[in-house]
């Protein structure tokens, strides 16, 4: 979709009038005025516990903040720009998780105002009587001014205490006139698909609003950081939601409300929360330090499948593939090889490049950890010292192959032509001359390899971890890997300047 009408739909959107809708009428279950006190009231399909949630919105709400931030002026909106903000972490990763599906993906907070004074509105939520606020760190990134409207009206200056982008978590602190309201952390590990929620927040600028809804999923992978795990509720949230909580039927925070999927900006019931147990380690590390400092190896990673496990000979397809080690890195210091699977790090197994991702950047730099890798049939356990400061590990991706080359070798058993790598070919292939390998020449189009994505151009690098010079090398590593009996062979694939894994079943027949 073009920018073009991209703007006009949001533009339309800010621009809409506010219309009242009336509530449906409260349904009594039961059948007596016992079975009516002991049941729950139906508000808009969600069950209240006593019949309403006004106890818990008349705990919570006091201790829900308005955030409004005087944003730096390239930050500006207006009527022929986006309101976006391209210096948010989460900006360019909601246009790529939701453009795998053909819609467009405004975030929704903060709403920054199509005027001259640069503002822009979020949420908080108050967690020490003395002042100190969590909010997004997309809510105040790049402000020059902080203040926060407490719910009786008052407004106070605020002080950034600390931001995390990573986490997109942030912690501010106001002079406090008096002990104010706060709200308990609560535990979302005991959150389950179907669990009743709110959100409350201020969508708009409005005012504080409460939304109810269920707890739609969890887990959920935005491809944002090292710490996607989100919550997806269908609690309406909407422009400036961004930072307020989400609560239990406790009243506890039991996640932070952060993005929704629109095709519109508007709210469709598809949005995402930070869970509390994760958020709160952050927000503990921001009032202390004011900084966090994230662990760092130095690897590229990506999902162990069946058939790269059945391939290595991995009882389950669990763990995290190491495609590339990156040089003079903590990883590469600590023996770790392209071709691992790491399956522990300090103690903890790692079943996903999730769980890596999220145990690496939790490590304090410095910290020694054992790391248990399967290397060539046998699990070895090695010993890190982890970094900082450094890029995100990254999962392995592959680029668009080159154009096919000439004097191919055939491999039959997965269907690819095989070839030498010469000089002529190492600078079609914009290869150093390093570069060891045989590339392949030609795919056939109902073989194994082209169901696995492989692509004339392709260099392979490696066999089931084992490093291959030439053609014929490659062919005998194959035709080796199928005596064996494993169901397929694994290959390091040199696409451009990236490496991937790919596991390529045996043709049968």
């Amino acid at each position: 979709m073009s920018n073009i009408l991209r703007r006009h739909r949001i533009a339309a959107l800010l621009g809409a009038a506010i219309v009242a809708v009336p509530l449906s009428v409260p349904v009594i279950l039961g059948t007596n005025a016992a079975d009516a006190a002991t049941t729950a009231t139906s508000v808009s399909g969600i069950v209240a516990p006593g019949g309403s949630f006004a106890p818990i919105v008349s705990a919570d709400k006091p201790a829900v903040v308005t955030i409004t931030t005087t944003m730096k002026a390239q930050n500006v909106a207006s009527n022929d720009s986006s309101p976006l903000d391209d210096n948010s972490p989460f900006d360019e990763q909601f246009r790529q998780f939701f453009g795998q599906q053909g819609i467009p993906m405004p975030r929704h907070m903060p709403q920054q105002r199509q005027t001259p004074r640069t503002e822009a509105l979020g949420s908080g939520f108050v967690v020490t009587a003395d002042g100190y606020i969590v909010t997004n760190n997309h809510v105040i990134d790049n402000a020059i001014d902080i203040k926060v409207t407490l719910d009786d009206g008052t407004e106070v200056p605020a002080k950034l205490i600390g931001a995390d982008a990573k986490s997109d978590l942030a912690v501010v602190k106001i002079d406090a006139p008096k002990p104010l309201a706060t709200i308990a952390w609560g535990d979302s590990d005991k959150l389950n698909a179907g669990d009743q929620i709110l959100a409350i927040g201020n969508p708009f600028g409005i005012g504080t609003t409460v939304t109810a809804g269920i707890v739609s999923a969890r887990g959920r992978d935005l491809h944002s950081g090292p710490y996607d795990d989100f919550i997806q509720i269908d609690a309406p949230i909407n422009h400036g939601n961004s930072g307020g909580p989400l609560v239990d039927l406790e009243g506890k925070v039991v996640g932070i409300n952060t993005a929704i999927y629109s095709p519109n900006g508007g709210s469709v019931g598809v949005g995402f929360a930070i869970p509390s147990d994760q958020a709160r380690k952050v927000v503990a590390k921001l009032m202390k330090d004011g900084s966090i400092e994230h662990g760092f190896i130095g690897v590229q990673i990506q999902p162990v499948t069946a058939d790269v496990a059945s391939a290595i000979g991995l009882d389950k397809p669990e763990g995290a593939l190491v495609a590339n080690v990156n040089d003079d890195t903590p990883a590469a210091k600590a023996g770790v090889r392209t071709g691992d699977v790491i399956t522990a790090l300090g103690g903890q197994q790692v079943k996903s490049p999730r769980d890596l991702s999220r145990m690496v950047a939790d490590l304090t730099p410095g910290a020694k950890e054992d790391l248990t890798v399967w290397r060539q049939g046998q699990s070895r356990n090695l010993s890190i010292t982890v970094g900082g400061n450094e890029p995100d590990q990254q999962q392995a991706s592959a680029d668009n192959g080159s154009k096919s080359t000439q004097g191919a070798q055939r491999v039959p058993t997965i269907g690819v032509g095989l070839a030498d790598l010469t000089p002529d070919i190492r600078e079609a292939l914009n290869l150093p001359r390093r570069e060891n390998g045989a590339v392949i020449e030609s795919v056939a189009p109902d073989k194994p390899a082209a169901d696995a994505g492989l692509q004339p151009g392709d260099v392979i690098v490696s066999i089931n971890q084992q490093p291959v010079k030439s053609a014929k090398e490659a062919k005998a590593a194959v035709a080796e890997a199928g005596k064996s009996g494993r169901k397929s062979v694994l290959l390091l694939i040199q696409r451009g300047e990236s490496q991937t894994f790919v596991a390529v079943p045996f043709s049968i027949g």
